[in-house]
């Protein structure tokens, strides 16, 4: 994994936290609402597979997960790049989207790359 700074790394950290708080709130107001939750799950499971990806690669925390949960959330976390970059090509020049975005996807990149390294050098734990 490419060195990143310790702003980067913080930065990537709290993106991916934020996402996981947002994806969670929405998972409850769907929930009460009866909608169909099964993509936010499967979101969300790979957002927090994401996180602890860059923990262990960071800050060598251990992480759990089956290969074929590892195999799904890297392929679901991929999958999120496209639309995030189309939005950010939308957003407006220097607005507090366009950072977050920024960020968002700097962060999924950093996961993504996190995860081809576990793959090389054997499978998750």
């Amino acid at each position: 994994m490419e060195n990143v700074t310790e702003t980067t790394k913080t930065e990537s950290l709290q993106s991916f936290r934020s996402t996981i708080r947002k994806s969670e709130n929405a998972l409850s107001g769907m929930t009460e609402k009866g909608a169909n939750t099964t993509l936010v799950t499967k979101r969300l499971k790979a957002l927090r597979i994401g996180l602890a990806v860059l923990e262990h690669a960071w800050d060598e925390k251990p992480y759990i997960c089956t290969q074929e949960d590892f195999a799904e959330a890297r392929s679901v976390l991929a999958g999120l790049l496209p639309s995030i970059e189309s939005i950010y090509v939308m957003s407006k020049p220097g607005s507090p989207q366009k950072t977050l975005l920024e960020r968002r996807i700097r962060s999924l990149e950093l996961a993504l790359q996190a995860m081809d390294d576990i793959t090389e050098r054997g499978q998750p734990s």
